[in-house]
């Protein structure tokens, strides 16, 4: 661990989200937490303004939102990484996400401890991953594989309703 605590933006459009993270974080000596932004433009700007090391990010903010915000910070501020922290779970959510530069993604279920390891796993250049995503990711991953077979696989047209045949 660094003796330099990881710096840290916290993007959320609720106030309250901000604020308790941040009062979380900045009870974790490892951690000090630079800057909050109520959306992706600001959490950008802060990311730059403060050279952070991670930013905390919420998916679906006004304005510019989370992947949006993830993709220009990946490009302008590669170093930093982003962990998301978002209600979401769904494939098209995660995969953006993922797709856009983020280094973690975790759900607002996540315990302090957790998105304390997420943080610092970004920095070393490790992903965490909430549970849930993880599946999610791994059973997107295998649409495409012709050996992977889905529990909603449709039959071929015209067998549902053929008519069994008997030999004699």
């Amino acid at each position: 661990m660094s003796p330099t605590p990881i710096s840290v933006i916290i993007a959320d459009d609720h106030r309250v989200v901000r604020e308790g993270l941040a009062t979380i974080l900045g009870a974790v000596d490892a951690v000090h937490v630079a800057g909050l932004a109520a959306d992706g433009t600001h959490a950008v700007d802060l990311a730059a303004l403060h050279e952070a090391d991670v930013v905390l990010m919420d998916l679906h903010m006004p304005g510019m939102d989370g992947v949006e915000a993830t993709r220009r910070l990946k490009a302008e501020r590669p170093a930093t990484a982003v962990v998301v922290l978002t209600t979401y779970t769904d494939d098209d959510s995660i995969l953006a996400a993922l797709e856009a530069g983020a280094t973690g993604y975790l759900t607002k279920n996540a315990s302090a401890a957790d998105i304390h390891r997420a943080i610092e796993a970004a920095v070393g250049g490790h992903a965490m991953l909430d549970p849930i995503a993880a599946a999610r990711l791994i059973r997107a991953s295998r649409r495409n594989d012709p050996g992977h077979t889905s529990k909603n696989t449709a039959l071929p047209d015209g067998l549902m309703n053929a008519k069994p045949r008997y030999w004699a």
